[in-house]
């Protein structure tokens, strides 16, 4: 043990010292770099070796001061001033060194002071009660114990703490003084001042006494150490809290007592007769004169007083004379009420929590409950009382000793223990050692006994299971209804797969034949897994149809297929991610591993869309080789061509522009016009220059022309224009580009769709001339729009007349409809003039109070 505490005292390091041998190495010269260097190894390994204490001690000087610096846990800057300072004598010179709470000298100084405190936190009551003045061997005594507290305050502000945060042992000298101010540093300065001098100073005045009452808080130093020795297994539990409850008791009554006396002590020495004490007579004894008794007998009479007082069982030989202790007496045994309550409490707890056969007991009695109030039978009731048993008889609970370990630790031990067995279950066939690695620290083990039904035919599985030791069969049913062994489980074999892998019901009914021990994996922990390590997965799902024969029908491998498509769909956001990110590395390997180019996510954006988006010239080429659909539009509508010029990558753009892509958009119309209206120039030229129709109309049948001269923008208006923008284009209400400018007042914008009037007006002598050169027509339903179904009949095709009144005629004469009639839009809105209706619009011709 002596050889491992020097071992931990010696690797361990702070920042601190790895910052200055860090520095030391890189300045010093090249012959001591390769002296440190040759020997890092071999010192290296000198930490892990355990030697002996003697054999360190008969070593020179400097390794003697060695081991005293380990073993005090001090800094590498004391270690190296110190030293210069033994060797060379200087003088007067700064030290700064921490103290690791762990070391043997640091700990031999805390059992120093811990006696210390046990008897300053009796003695305290005692002379708080017994003395005015200490004699002069207390006195003394009581010195020394203050200078012992004031070296052990002077200590603190040296000892490094654990955070309770990070859990990381803190060595600066900073945060440990202040840790240290804002805590126990006023409590323990004011508990070592000598207040037995300042109360003689001071005129003996009475209430300079009751400061002696903060000595009180050095108690902690002793709970502290109870509250260790609890945690210490070494020592017994049930002795170490009978011995604690025993302290706490007699603490309680020895401080009672002093109180008891010192409510005798402060009435004059003429009214002795009105205390407790002074009233006193046990036998022919009499307590009159009770200053002058003996001190022992005076305090062991107070003790008495207390103890009877605080169990209650006084027989009234002492009693309350005055009002004050007849106060007192009743707060002390309210007190006593809670403080025998705890008492008895903890013991009755130590009694019956501390047995295991008493456990194993109440556990049982719970069962039985259970399965009465449940009725079950009688074979699950024998299966329930043997796991039990064997939970609480049986050696195979170890693993529940380790579940408060780290889990990295756990990690290595479920690997240690558990890896030989995976690595040769069939399932798992030509898979990575990373895949069986994530595998087996998922891994729980669990034994069962023979009779066991672990899954049954027909339920949903959500577990996996692997043999380890044992023997279990697989039960199915045969054509006539009876029970028929499928196959043997042995060790190394696993069961569960199918219902998992294919998500049915387990094929067969899974039992015990002998004393069994299995590893379980829960489907949760095995499908992340699986989504991860794809490659493996696909092994495993191929390994699945190779390995079970008696289950290999069109069922099982409709569902595995069913299941590697999944994958494969799953497999498609990765590739996705891929493109998103500019990996050509890992987007070229997932392909060439069957991923499908064209597959799309959850928004319906394919690798091509997020190439295009981000810009990435190389990916968007090697896609286009692999042949996927440039035109392929997602769930909002857009193209990657449409990406890749809203993100301003035009070298992307051209390319796929080259390579037939097209800039179809549903509702183009209004997509154009809220670009026009952002006042995004290069948008709008990319947009233009991509084959987007600047003539495109919106829902009121405005075209990009109407939103720029109703804005007044000029270079919007310049830019269509120059793009084959018509400036004869009619809204809904019938304006034209020129009618938007002319009211928006924009005399510049207004020059410029005249001069383009005049323009388009040369190359097109008549707008009528183009007006039936492509006519217009729509479809008139007898019916309103939001009649029911019943009432709907079959409309009329109609070209469109130059007024609303000659449409409505040519209707009503078509379908005989008869009275005054209007027309209405799908919206049932009234239409009042022909300019308003586009192109194979749906109308509907109704009386004029329908």
């Amino acid at each position: 043990m002596t050889g491992k505490k020097n071992v931990k005292a010696a690797t361990t390091t702070t920042p601190e010292e790895e910052d200055q041998r860090k520095q030391t190495t890189t300045s010093s010269s090249p012959s001591s770099s390769s002296r440190s260097s040759s020997s890092s190894s071999s010192s290296d390994e000198r930490e892990y070796e355990v030697q002996d204490l003697r054999d360190r001690l008969k070593s020179s000087r400097g390794s003697r001061f060695d081991l005293i610096e380990n073993q005090l846990g001090l800094n590498s800057t004391w270690s190296k001033f110190s030293r210069q300072a033994l060797l060379h004598g200087i003088r007067g010179f700064s030290v700064d060194f921490v103290i690791h709470p762990d070391n043997r000298w640091y700990r031999a100084w805390t059992k120093f002071i811990l006696l210390w405190a046990v008897y300053s936190s009796f003695f305290t009551p005692m002379e708080f009660g017994f003395f005015r003045g200490l004699p002069e061997n207390l006195f003394i005594l009581d010195i020394i114990g203050q200078i012992a507290f004031l070296v052990d305050i002077v200590l603190q502000f040296f000892v490094a703490y654990r955070d309770s945060q990070t859990y990381r042992t803190v060595y600066k000298r900073t945060p440990i003084a202040l840790r240290y101010l804002k805590s126990n540093f006023i409590f323990d300065l004011l508990g070592c001042m000598p207040w037995d001098i300042i109360y003689k100073a001071c005129g003996r005045k009475e209430e300079v006494r009751y400061l002696l009452w903060i000595r009180l808080y050095r108690v902690r130093k002793v709970t502290d150490f109870f509250h260790k020795l609890e945690k210490d297994i070494r020592v017994n539990y049930i002795i170490t809290r009978i011995v604690k409850l025993i302290v706490v008791e007699l603490y309680c009554t020895h401080t009672a007592a002093c109180i008891f006396y010192y409510l005798a002590t402060t009435l004059p020495e003429s009214q002795e007769g009105y205390t407790w004490i002074g009233s006193l007579k046990l036998g022919d004894f009499s307590y009159s004169h009770f200053r002058e008794i003996d001190l022992w007998k005076r305090y062991t009479t107070s003790l008495y007083f207390a103890i009877v007082t605080m169990a209650t069982v006084g027989y009234g030989d002492i009693h309350a004379v005055n009002m004050r202790e007849m106060v007192f007496i009743m707060v002390y045994v309210s007190f006593d009420m809670i403080l025998g309550a705890y008492l008895i409490g903890n013991m009755t707890a130590l009694i019956v929590k501390g047995s295991k056969t008493e456990k194993f007991r109440d556990k049982m009695t719970d069962l039985m409950k259970y399965m009465n109030r449940n009725r079950l039978g009688r074979d699950i009731r024998e299966q329930i009382k043997g796991h039990v048993r064997l939970q609480y008889e049986s050696s195979y609970t170890e693993a529940s000793v380790i579940q408060d370990i780290p889990i990295s630790i756990r990690a290595k031990i479920s690997q240690t223990l558990y890896l030989p067995y995976i690595e040769k279950v069939s399932l798992f066939k030509g898979c990575s050692s990373e895949f069986i690695r994530q595998i087996v620290i998922r891994l729980h083990e669990e034994f069962f006994l023979p009779g066991e039904v672990i899954m049954e035919q027909g339920n949903v599985v959500d577990q996996l299971y692997f043999v380890c030791h044992g023997v279990l069969e697989e039960v199915g049913t045969a054509e006539d209804g009876t029970e028929e062994t499928v196959s043997l489980l042995q060790p190394n074999s696993s069961f569960g797969e199918i219902s998992i892998l294919c998500n049915i019901p387990q094929p067969y009914t899974v039992r015990v034949c002998e004393l069994s021990r299995l590893l379980r994996l829960d489907k949760q922990s095995f499908t992340n897994i699986l989504d991860i390590y794809f490659y493996d997965g696909r092994k495993v799902l191929n390994n699945l149809l190779e390995g079970k024969e008696s289950f290999r029908d069109k069922q099982l491998e409709s569902d595995i297929t069913f299941h590697i498509g999944k994958q494969e769909a799953e497999l498609a956001l990765k590739v996705n991610n891929a493109a998103f990110n500019g990996d050509l590395y890992q987007l070229k390997g997932l392909i060439r591993a069957g991923a499908d180019p064209n597959k799309t996510d959850y928004d319906g954006r394919s690798p091509l869309h997020l190439a295009a988006s981000r810009g990435y010239e190389d990916i968007t080429l090697f896609l286009i080789q692999e042949r996927v659909d440039v035109n392929i539009k997602d769930n909002f509508g857009n193209t990657p061509l449409l990406e890749a010029v809203k993100n301003g990558h035009d070298r992307v753009a051209s390319l796929l522009v080259r390579e037939g892509a097209s800039m179809k958009i549903e509702n183009a119309g209004s997509f154009l016009c809220t670009a026009v209206a952002r006042g995004d120039s290069d948008y709008l030229k990319r947009l233009l220059s991509n084959g987007m129709d600047p003539n495109l109309k919106d829902y009121d049948y405005r075209s990009p022309l109407h939103i720029a001269a109703a804005e007044g923008l000029y270079f919007m208006a310049k830019l269509l224009l120059e793009g084959g923008a018509s400036v004869f284009t009619k809204d809904r209400w019938g304006n034209t580009p020129l009618d938007e400018a002319r009211m928006c007042g924009n005399k510049n914008l207004i020059k410029l769709l005249e001069d383009a009037k005049s323009a388009q007006l040369s190359e097109f002598p008549s707008q009528e001339y183009t007006d039936k050169m492509h006519p217009k027509k729509c479809t008139v339903f007898p019916y309103h729009p939001w009649d029911p179904k019943d009432n709907r009949r079959h409309g009329i095709v109609l070209w469109i007349p130059h007024s609303i009144q000659e449409l409505i005629k040519s209707a009503a004469e078509q379908i005989e409809f008869s009275g005054d009639a209007c027309i209405l839009s799908e919206d049932a809105g009234k239409v009042t003039d022909v300019d308003m209706i586009k192109d194979g619009q749906k109308l509907y011709l109704v009386h004029e109070t329908h």
